[in-house]
């Protein structure tokens, strides 16, 4: 194992954060294999230029991630890639940028197929007058950002208008996928997106079958915003 680690820097209150974020890093990109110990301590502290007690901050929070896992006398090994924790949001966004990007957005396509058109149609049937308020507020500025397409602010309110639709389904099991969203939508979105397309239309004809309340028809409008062939990743 030749994993190295740039010494950090910052408040105390963030060192065991950064450190976190570069062991989680080097985890996901196999440079500290599944089922190997991580170097010791003593190492890590020196790489790092950090306390003991930072660094076992950093630990704790990845075992809480399930990435780690300590025993005593055997070490800190990284556990296999079935027992992380892929819908902690601070994860995803350590994850941002790595090689393996494609990867995770063809899964995270394959997870909005799943679960995303359902969600549409228990919002066409439970959305509140104010969630209905507000989804109508954001298509609005959907179709102002459309006219004169700019790609960043089409980031943002095309995360929160499907955003706003996981939180009106009114199935609180939907509500960690709203935050998964506010974490990594945009830069999926700023990847996928067919040569800078806002897919207005698409999104017009979720937005028109929730307000109207009809379940199957954002059903479906949903999976077909959700195809392949809309998106600029690899098959």
């Amino acid at each position: 194992m030749s994993s190295t680690f740039t010494t950090i820097s910052g408040s105390s209150r963030s060192l065991h954060v950064q450190a976190a974020r570069s062991l989680a890093r080097s985890i996901i990109t196999g440079d500290l294999p599944q089922g190997k110990i991580i170097p010791n301590e003593m190492a890590l502290c020196v790489q790092f230029g950090i306390s003991r007690t930072a660094l076992r901050e950093a630990i704790k929070l990845l075992t809480s991630k399930g990435l780690l896992r300590s025993k005593p006398k055997l070490g800190t090994t990284v556990i296999e890639q079935a027992n992380w924790n892929f819908l902690d949001p601070q994860l995803l966004d350590w994850m941002d940028g790595l090689q393996q990007s494609e990867c995770f957005y063809q899964q995270f396509l394959g997870l909005r197929k799943a679960i995303e058109p359902a969600a549409c149609a228990l919002a066409a049937i439970n959305a509140t007058a104010q969630q209905r308020i507000e989804l109508s507020n954001t298509f609005q500025k959907m179709e102002e950002i459309a006219k004169n397409f700019d790609q960043q602010r089409w980031e943002e309110v095309d995360m929160d208008f499907h955003r706003l639709i996981f939180l009106s389904t009114g199935n609180d099991f939907y509500l960690p996928f709203a935050n998964v969203l506010a974490t990594i939508f945009k830069s999926f979105i700023n990847h996928s997106s067919q040569e800078g397309g806002a897919c207005i239309e698409e999104h017009r004809d979720i937005y028109l079958a929730i307000m109207a309340g009809k379940a199957e028809k954002a059903r479906n409008a949903s999976r077909f915003l959700l195809v392949e062939e809309k998106h600029r990743l690899p098959h």
